[in-house]
């Protein structure tokens, strides 16, 4: 940031009297600019035996395969971002079940929050974000073509509590990934 959104002035950066964060301030104004993670909503929307997953048609990770999810706006519920992604990535209608897992991402400000879902019928198709939109099974899974550690994460979590028949809440902090 380099300019304030309040009043247009240039912006420097120190600590705010109260605070414990170096913070973008306004020498102008006064005004303080919080830069918070970002929530990154989804569904994970089952069909019988079947997961819904989506191939992403943008970056990061084009091509690769995820669950319908993307950035919350404002003024709507976490719930409704995951209905909201689900339509906008596969077209799909879902039923939002329970937040299933929370995962902290914070080497890039992000929180991940991925509700359970069912799928409301088969009419789906790949939206804009998408190359391809489909339904696998555990074993048709293409494990290796999976986006993001944090949907891999949940995949693996829906998985084992599937074979257990008992559905817990799961909660993680992934670290950045290795360097290449």
């Amino acid at each position: 940031m380099n300019f304030c959104s309040n009043c247009g002035a240039p912006v420097e950066i120190r600590i705010p009297a109260g605070n414990s964060h170096p913070r973008h301030v306004c020498p102008q104004c006064g005004t303080i600019h919080y830069q918070n993670p970002k929530l990154v909503v989804g569904a994970l929307a089952e069909w019988e035996d079947r997961i819904l997953l989506c191939r992403r048609a943008i970056e990061p990770r084009h091509g690769y395969w995820t669950l319908p999810a993307g950035f919350m706006e404002n003024e709507e519920t976490t719930a409704e971002a995951a209905a909201r992604e689900t339509a906008e990535e596969a077209c799909a209608r879902i039923a939002v079940g329970e937040l299933y897992t929370l995962i902290d991402v914070p080497h890039i400000s992000q929180v991940h929050l991925i509700y359970r879902a069912r799928l409301l019928d088969l009419d789906f198709r790949a939206g804009e974000e998408s190359l391809d939109v489909a339904l696998f099974r555990e074993e048709d899974i293409p494990w290796e073509q999976i986006a993001f550690r944090s949907i891999g994460l949940t995949l693996r979590h829906f998985f084992d509590d599937r074979r257990r028949g008992h559905w817990s809440f799961h909660s993680a902090s992934l670290a950045p990934p290795p360097a290449a």
